[in-house]
């Protein structure tokens, strides 16, 4: 088990092993207990606090249920700078985790102030922020980021797309705390990133309990962690149970993107996310024959310091990029 730090970030899924073979993934073991997931709720509702069969106490005599997670919580190194952004810009940027609270709503309640950047940049007596308007709220398109690790292709994105909010999910405390600063040094150009909020807790009971159905314009899922031994494929992050709740909340049209460096993982994700009724394949499939199913990677995505270390050394990296029908 263990904690990625940068790039292979520590994506975060829970899932909960119950005897109901309808809902097992397709790549556990024989050895390991089937998973499941809470029904999702009516379209346009977020499930109702406690209503979930998951979140119900087990009967008197019934055996614990271990939860799995594809990441692991540990403290890390928190750098001075980090902590720094955490105590400046924590207040502002990260979002805080409250079940049955519609997290769309409050993304779209964010509305930028006018800023003069020119400004800023020469004298710096503003800084970028937002402020609520119950009465006018903003809806620009919004994407969900599992996992950013240290927050460079993040940055990077919500700079390139600044029309677009980002809500960024990590647990990795040094990659939240990497990520605030890069978004303060921003803040003293002439280019502020304000479009992100960050929030620290499992990905998973965000989705279930924050994130209403056809919601998201856009999922982000860029180099999770590969578990490559076999007894830990259990622990990845992308199976079919997260998907189909992924493809649940995501509008007619979103798509969801992921990327990852290590080929058998891409080769899951390519079935998984092709097994999934409500998904279709982005990749064209004259211009990208030669791909065999994989997207040509988007403009928008970066290459990171670890991808260029790995294209040196010959690795390969894959894209796949579906959409919702």
């Amino acid at each position: 088990m263990r904690c990625s730090f940068g790039p292979r970030n520590g994506a975060v899924f829970t899932i909960s092993p119950v005897n109901d073979t309808n809902l097992t993934s397709p790549h556990a073991s024989s050895a390991d207990a089937p998973t499941k997931f809470s029904a999702e709720p009516p379209l346009g509702k977020l499930a109702p606090s406690g209503s979930s069969a998951e979140r119900e106490a087990p009967s008197v005599g019934a055996p614990y249920l271990k939860t799995i997670k594809s990441f692991v919580r540990r403290a890390g190194r928190i750098t001075t700078g980090q902590s720094k952004a955490f105590e400046d810009l924590g207040e502002q940027f990260l979002l805080t985790y409250q079940p049955d609270t519609n997290l769309i709503d409050t993304i779209n309640l964010i509305a930028p102030q006018a800023i003069n950047t020119s400004t800023i940049a020469k004298n710096n007596t503003k800084k970028a922020s937002f402020t609520s308007n119950p009465s006018n709220p903003v809806e620009n398109p919004v994407v969900f980021e599992i996992g950013f690790g240290m927050g460079e292709a993040t940055a990077h994105i919500a700079a390139l797309l600044p029309e677009t909010r980002f809500i960024a999910c990590e647990v990795h405390q040094p990659g939240v705390g990497a990520l605030l600063k890069r978004i303060g040094e921003s803040l003293e150009t002439e280019h502020p990133i304000d479009n992100i909020r960050i929030i620290s807790h499992d990905a998973v009971e965000v989705i279930d309990h924050m994130l209403p159905l056809a919601s998201l314009d856009g999922v982000h899922i860029f180099f999770p962690d590969p578990w490559h031994k076999k007894r830990h494929n259990k622990r990845r992050l992308i199976q079919a149970p997260l998907i189909a709740k992924l493809a649940a909340r995501l509008k007619v049209g979103a798509y969801i993107h992921c990327a990852t460096d290590w080929q058998a993982y891409a080769e899951q994700i390519l079935e998984v996310l092709s097994a999934e009724p409500l998904l279709k394949n982005r990749a064209d499939p004259v211009k990208d024959a030669e791909l065999a199913g994989y997207s040509q990677k988007p403009h928008y995505r970066p290459l990171t310091k670890f991808e260029n270390r790995g294209i040196k050394l010959g690795h390969g990296v894959w894209d796949v990029v579906f959409e919702r029908v």
